[in-house]
């Protein structure tokens, strides 16, 4: 086995353990709280969750399988079907579903007053609807063109036309640029519309704070120059923040895609070879993004660290009560007719 399968693997691997986990423990915190159930945008962010563990489960393993099998064809046309099939239902319907958050942010800052009335339940779920719809639309597309097999560029069981179907070479083309235009082009459109415009408002508000609190502090004569110096400085920090965040969202979206999306459309030229481990490299950037959802869009956040901290603190909790009580239950004195009831929240 050479260096880069070996690194390529644990890549894999890794990518795949952390996205299961992460997005499993996204899922336990909507179990374990009624609060985020009760919000719009967790609708979008179980959508997101189920297609990357759902890609996590199955398009990461053939993958894996792929790449370890390099010599040869590792799969059955049918299995290859079926994960290309996946993969072109469930990489979609996470673009969208991203885009969808990003609508959401923004007209929750944008429209704070009418948020409710603009963004309901029913909203959100027309909204996941129509995701399933076009990704679908695509996938069944490809479905019945047969233009899922296995690729050895990307060691994987992706949207590939094989060499026998060299005169549905134009279709494909426009097969795949429109899906691509319709899922990674339009969700980056989306997105830097939807975070540049909650920029926006977000540095509005910050420069109407600085206002308001340089105002208070020239009122404030007396206090400490340090104190100003400080207060200033936690301003400035708050607009930093902001821009991070944006950069953050639509960084992390650029980074993992824009790769594969164009090595994909590159690879349409006839005169353009691309190399197995450019290919597949491209592949495990793309994979990488569902495993930075959870902490891009949840994890990171002060409802969801609440949440699965009590969760974690529950279940120590509980393995550390029947620990102590069995390790106890010796020493007790059983002429005690006094009885003490613990209950584990």
């Amino acid at each position: 086995m050479s260096i880069p399968d070996f690194l390529l693997e644990v890549s894999i691997v890794v990518v795949a353990v952390v996205s299961l986990v992460t997005n499993s423990s996204v899922l336990l915190c909507f179990t374990q709280s009624a609060e985020l159930r009760s919000h719009v945008p967790g609708i979008f962010v179980l959508n997101l969750s189920f297609s990357n563990i759902l890609l996590a489960a199955l398009n990461m393993p053939a993958t894996f399988v792929g790449v370890a099998e390099h010599s040869h064809r590792p799969f059955g046309d049918l299995f290859c079907q079926v994960v290309s099939f996946s993969e072109t239902f469930l990489t979609s319907n996470a673009m969208l579903s991203m885009a969808a958050l990003s609508l959401d942010r923004w007209i929750a800052v944008v429209f704070p007053l009418s948020y409710s009335s603009k963004m309901r339940h029913r909203d959100a779920l027309l909204i996941v609807a129509y995701s399933w719809l076009q990704s679908l639309t695509f996938s069944l597309t490809q479905l019945m063109m047969d233009w899922g097999g296995y690729s050895r560029t990307y060691a994987s069981c992706t949207v590939h036309l094989s060499e026998e179907s060299g005169a549905q070479l134009p279709a494909f083309a426009t097969f795949t640029a429109l899906f691509h235009c319709s899922s990674f082009a339009f969700c980056l459109l989306v997105l830097c519309f939807a975070y540049l415009k909650v920029l926006r408002v977000a540095k509005s508000h910050c420069k109407r704070i600085d206002v308001i609190t340089v105002q208070t502090l020239l009122l404030l004569v007396d206090i400490h120059p340090s104190v100003k110096e400080r207060c200033l400085a936690q301003q400035k920090k708050r607009r930093q923040r902001a821009t991070k965040k944006i950069c953050i969202f639509i960084g992390t979206f650029v980074f993992c895609f824009s790769p594969y999306v164009i090595t994909r459309l590159l690879e349409l030229l006839p005169w353009i070879h691309i190399p197995r481990y450019l290919g597949i490299t491209t592949k495990c950037l793309s994979y990488a993004k569902a495993s930075t959802d959870p902490f891009v869009y949840c994890i990171l956040r002060q409802q969801y660290r609440k949440v699965l901290v009590t969760v974690i603190s529950r279940v120590m909790g509980k393995e550390h009560y029947f620990l102590s009580t069995h390790s106890t239950t010796s020493t007790l004195d059983t002429t005690d007719e006094n009885c003490v009831v613990v209950k584990i929240t």
